[in-house]
């Protein structure tokens, strides 16, 4: 039995995230059923983490399990042309047996993309935050993400009701950019609350509207309310970007 990894990337626009649900469509169920045609068995994916409804990823990985004996460098191609086009996988490797997408990845990389523009762009929608209120001044948004940076219980920016062990994570950057019109947000940690991203940018644009002082995040995340910090900032501009293995076969490096 072989243990395939795959690189792929997504438009989840058309998609309820990565994990299959019972009354709507997923990347997960959508791959594994052209998948499970090319190799002629049913198939089991695990990803590399759950992407919310509408969320997308520049670089994504997925492993199954196979008796095909299809080399991999022909698998992308015999499954994109199942796929639709919002889905590709653009490589295939064989991994060992211990490595599973999601428990194996050593920290991950989301990138938030903001359009601070006065008039929307047609060609973004779905593909960015249309943030038309004012010109947020990226130098104050920064300070405030610098506080987030570090291993910090980070309850106030994850959904309220989510079940999880523990709400510490370590967060290595949060990076702010600008180049024109847009604004990029680039967080890497070594794993994520739900909506913990969405939620760190809306809460740095909250600092750059005045809604409080950049500083005060960090008291923010120690009072642990979400009511708090700001809001969850809309899906479309979410893209899971990097992805970090250890594994051989993955260049034991980044994945994006």
């Amino acid at each position: 039995m072989r243990n395939i990894a795959l690189k792929l990337m997504y438009v989840g626009t058309a998609y309820h995230g990565w994990q299959i649900q019972k009354n709507a469509v997923s990347v997960e169920e959508t791959l594994e059923k052209c998948l499970s045609y090319v190799v002629g068995h049913p198939v089991k994916c695990t990803g590399a983490g759950r992407t919310d409804a509408g969320v997308h990823a520049l670089a994504y990985i997925a492993n199954f399990r196979t008796t095909s004996t299809i080399p991999c460098d022909r698998l992308p191609l015999a499954v994109n042309t199942r796929l639709p086009d919002d889905i590709v996988v653009t490589e295939a490797v064989e991994v060992s047996e211990g490595f599973n997408a999601i428990s194996s990845c050593v920290k991950k990389e989301y990138t938030y993309r903001i359009y601070n523009s006065r008039s929307r762009n047609a060609f973004l929608v779905d593909r960015v935050w249309f943030y038309p209120y004012k010109e947020l001044d990226v130098s104050i948004m920064q300070r405030a993400a610098d506080c987030f940076v570090g291993t910090h219980d980070f309850a106030a920016v994850r959904s309220v009701g989510t079940d999880v062990k523990s709400t510490v994570r370590t967060v290595h950057w949060f990076d702010i950019t600008r180049q024109g019109k847009t604004i990029e947000c680039k967080v890497c940690a070594n794993g994520f609350l739900y909506n913990m991203v969405r939620a760190m940018v809306g809460t740095v644009v909250y600092a750059a509207e005045g809604k409080f002082p950049p500083e005060s995040v960090s008291d923010i995340l120690e009072g642990r309310c979400r009511t708090d910090a700001g809001p969850t900032a809309p899906p479309g501009g979410l893209y899971m970007s990097r992805l970090w293995y250890d594994e051989p076969g993955l260049n034991k490096g980044a994945v994006e």
